[in-house]
């Protein structure tokens, strides 16, 4: 069991993502992205009667939510589910709950993925391609480097990590798998940097990272899980409930507004006077613009500089 030490992780946009929520004590919550249990420890501080719903497939999430939450988990506030969020609906209906006054997202990778070197998450640590949030699923970042064909290759790094030097990456992958597979983290990223030319390698940031998003996203379809996810939260809001949304790149943030944004509107003929209960929009865009990191937030936590919180709220 891993114990809170080597489960480090920041939690972004802690109080904000929370006190969205406007929590009730008394009320139905879930936390749909566990983690390090950082939202769900605030979240339950503020329930009296309450009960918190927290969903993660990573085993190492739960083994430490099991010591951080241990008093709540004890008084029975909190349920720990394992489980893709994709599959909220069906594991909530399992506990008997059909509706809920607030729900929570962090979506991404959290930092303690990052941090144990044998997940393959990171391009800065040698291991061999993994990337699997869900550890007992069968897809691995191995087998998407070694056996996606090139036309996939080039589809996901374009689509999902929105690279200029896709094509050539996606031909460098396929000219040195021919050779021998590609195995580990740290021979991807030479291989992605051999692609590049020199304008690019000087560039800031990593020159690996967006294509490492690319597979990662791929391997667990965040996108498709997101996507799902967040729509069946919408319905199972109640009246007046809230959904707080933390994304870190551009393509969940694009997302989730598209869904709110989907939700809270809707085709009024002209000319009616009265706009019918029947035709009223399923959500209310709490804050038109992204909720962003505070300075202070920004300094003490890196990763919070790419994050932004959208909250909508159930009519």
């Amino acid at each position: 069991m891993s114990d809170q030490t080597t489960f480090k992780h920041d939690t972004v946009l802690l109080h904000e993502t929370v006190d969205m929520l406007k929590v009730k004590p008394d009320g139905i919550y879930v936390d749909a992205t566990l983690g390090g249990a950082g939202h769900s420890a605030y979240l339950l501080s503020q329930l009296t009667t309450g009960h918190l719903y927290a969903f993660d497939q990573d085993e190492t999430a739960h083994d430490n939510a099991k010591i951080r939450l241990h008093r709540q988990l004890e008084t029975g506030r909190v349920t720990l589910i394992k489980d893709n969020f994709r599959n909220l609906k069906q594991a909530l209906a399992a506990q008997g709950v059909t509706e809920f006054d607030g729900i929570l997202y962090d979506l991404g990778v959290s930092s303690p993925q990052f941090d144990d070197s044998q997940r393959g998450f990171s391009y800065k640590k040698e291991a061999r391609l993994d990337m699997r949030m869900d550890q007992s699923q069968t897809l691995t970042a191995y087998e998407v480097v070694n056996a996606y064909a090139f036309h996939d290759l080039l589809r996901i790094f374009s689509r999902y990590g929105e690279e200029k030097f896709s094509k050539q990456i996606a031909r460098k992958i396929e000219q040195a798998r021919a050779i021998a597979p590609i195995e580990t983290t740290v021979a991807l990223a030479d291989i992605i940097k051999s692609a590049l030319p020199q304008k690019a390698l000087k560039k800031k940031g990593h020159p690996a990272k967006r294509i490492f998003q690319a597979i990662r996203i791929e391997v667990n379809d965040e996108l498709g899980a997101a996507a799902a996810s967040i729509e069946a939260a919408i319905h199972l809001l109640k009246k007046d409930g809230r959904i707080s949304v933390i994304t870190f790149h551009s393509l969940e943030d694009k997302l989730t507004k598209s869904l709110f944004k989907e939700y809270a509107t809707v085709d009024i003929p002209r000319g009616l006077p009265v706009v019918p209960d029947d035709m009223q929009p399923l959500l209310t865009m709490v804050n038109r613009k992204p909720i962003l990191a505070s300075e202070a937030e920004l300094i003490a936590n890196n990763r919070a500089h790419s994050a932004k919180l959208r909250v909508a709220q159930k009519n």
